[in-house]
């Protein structure tokens, strides 16, 4: 029989209209505080000279005092040391892979203003962590901190190198706007804007402008930049300058990210309003924190999250008179009754999503008090005063959702249990390894929860699927031929879809996890990408799973001419 397979090449991003969501720097700058910029060289613990500026305390001597504070081991370069100039994707690379033989039913289309995007984190793919001024950061030390408390690091790498994104941002977007992705997703990394952190100290010339350029070149390609202010890279100096800041055990969290440290408050928004002033003409979309819960120590933890996010909030509104939107990422998925006609697994649901969501939503997008979960679960919690929650209501423009008691009981804090098996004894969805399990069947009702509980719309974020690492050493055309990966995408888009027109929930869009593999937190064998890396040459080669959701989604756009 004849091969009538047709060929098709993906049908890359258009250049948009100019658009800006708020004045030039140039109009903005008397907002903040009078202002010195510099900028410094790189650090390098092999130098064979040092810095004698001593007298400056933010000279390069001080700059590389904070890197020796960190006491990092066994630190590393990548290949690249200057910004790599973008080359266009050969057209054999944009060739769309056969069709799937399986995909979802539905006549729904995705409304004109739907967002596919794909999410970034500093941490996870930028690498050159001593270079053009950046300091120590909390993720440089989660190695470090593993080794301190015994822990098997025989898997685990340091952040130091990651996917040498900061040198070859043009050409990850360049390959992003190539397959059609319209928004892509980073944050701006803290200790590279600021170096020493606080109020009063210089800020990075070099940082503000490879932001600005990684922008512009966005822009330039036809993808929307998505702005995250901080996303777990909290500078050392809030955690103490080095691995022992991490060994702290918070309360509620998961790590010691400094969210508790008296001086957060007022450096965070300091800091934000540096990175809004600049950029907010051409970024419409601002998150202030990712996943918030994750970096929570104590009650003033929160307290410090909440109202920094709200400052940040107003200023943006009030003072910049921004038409964007501004929102925090939140990274709890809400909890379902495993046997909801059970009312012990009805109350443990509602305590663990008030505990987990409502913590920070409560306030922030009703106005409203903190639930009794956490008020009851956090000793030192800092009461809201009626001004307080006068202030912090409606500081959202809408929630973007991650898809991901007592002491002396064992589930505290959450003093629930929580667990992937149904009733019935079967996973919840497939599961290969690490946390992520393909339970799109549970998609609309967590929509719902959200859009019934705070009335806002809804974002979702970081939504995709891990592969173990040992497919790393497949073979190339196999790694990308991850069909589990797409199935898994498809059938979440679906539930979103029939969640838009059958539930009536307002679903703005769905941003991928990721970009391509890279470090997840301490390993590289944790792998979420739409593309794979060779971590020898750096190359991204696309999977098949990334021409799949973008052909999903256009395919159900509704047409312009409806719009």
């Amino acid at each position: 029989m004849e091969n009538t397979e047709t060929v098709r090449t993906a049908i890359s991003a258009q250049p948009f209209p100019t658009e800006t969501y708020g004045p030039p720097f140039s109009e903005v700058s008397h907002l903040l505080p009078a202002l010195s910029t510099t900028s410094w060289g790189n650090w390098d613990p092999a130098a064979t000279s040092t810095p004698t500026d001593e007298a400056d305390p933010y000279g390069q001597a001080a700059y590389s005092a904070l890197w020796q504070a960190a006491s990092v081991r066994n630190f590393t370069r990548g290949i690249y040391s200057t910004t790599v100039a973008p080359t266009p994707v050969p057209n054999a690379e944009l060739v769309v892979p056969p069709p799937l033989y399986f995909t979802p039913a539905g006549c729904y289309s995705f409304p004109c203003d739907f967002m596919l995007g794909i999410d970034s984190a500093a941490a996870q793919v930028e690498g050159a962590v001593a270079d053009e001024g950046r300091t120590p950061a909390a993720p440089d030390f989660l190695v470090e901190f593993a080794r301190s408390i015994g822990a098997d690091t025989s898997d685990m790498e340091d952040d130091f190198i990651a996917t040498e994104n900061y040198y070859l941002y043009k050409q990850d977007i360049e390959r992003l706007a190539s397959v059609g992705i319209k928004y892509y997703s980073f944050n701006i990394a803290w200790s590279r804007i600021l170096p020493f952190a606080v109020p009063g100290t210089p800020v990075n010339k070099q940082a503000l402008a490879h932001y600005d350029d990684l922008i512009n070149f966005a822009i330039e390609k036809g993808v929307r930049p998505v702005v995250t202010l901080t996303h777990f890279d909290t500078p050392a100096q809030f955690i103490g300058g080095n691995a022992t800041g991490l060994s702290r055990r918070p309360l509620l969290g998961y790590l010691n990210l400094g969210y508790q440290n008296e001086t957060f408050e007022d450096a965070f928004v300091h800091y934000g309003k540096i990175v809004m002033a600049h950029f907010a003409n051409r970024v419409s979309i601002w998150i202030t924190f990712n996943e918030p819960l994750t970096g929570v120590d104590t009650g003033p933890s929160v307290d410090h999250i909440i109202k920094s996010h709200a400052r940040l909030y107003h200023f943006y509104m009030d003072e910049l008179k921004g038409t964007g939107k501004v929102s925090i990422k939140m990274g709890a998925a809400p909890a379902l009754p495993q046997v909801p006609s059970n009312a012990s697994h009805v109350a443990a649901t509602k305590h663990y999503n008030d505990l987990n969501i409502g913590t920070f939503l409560n306030p922030l997008a009703l106005g409203q008090d903190f639930p009794d979960a956490y008020k009851q679960t956090i000793q030192d919690y800092v009461p809201l005063t009626q001004d307080d929650l006068a202030y912090l209501n409606h500081t959202l423009a809408d929630i973007a959702a991650c898809a991901a008691n007592n002491v002396s009981n064992p589930h505290y804090p959450q003093c629930v249990s929580t667990t992937e098996i149904t009733a019935n004894g079967w996973n919840e969805g497939y599961h290969e390894e690490y946390i992520v399990y393909t339970a799109s069947v549970y998609v609309r009702a967590q929509l719902n929860y959200l859009w019934n509980t705070y009335q806002m719309p809804l974002v979702i974020t970081e939504f995709g699927f891990s592969t173990t690492a040992s497919r790393a050493s497949a073979a190339l055309n196999d790694i990308q031929f991850d069909v589990l990966r797409s199935e898994h995408y498809l059938s979440f888009l679906a539930e979103v879809l029939k969640s838009i027109w059958e539930d009536g929930v307002h679903v703005m869009g769905a941003f991928m996890w990721s970009s391509v593999d890279n470090w997840e937190w301490g390993t590289f064998s944790h792998q979420f990408g739409l593309q794979h890396l060779n971590r020898t040459t750096q190359q991204r080669v696309y999977k098949r799973s990334i021409f799949d959701v973008v052909d999903f989604v256009e395919a159900r756009m509704t047409n312009s001419s409806e719009c």
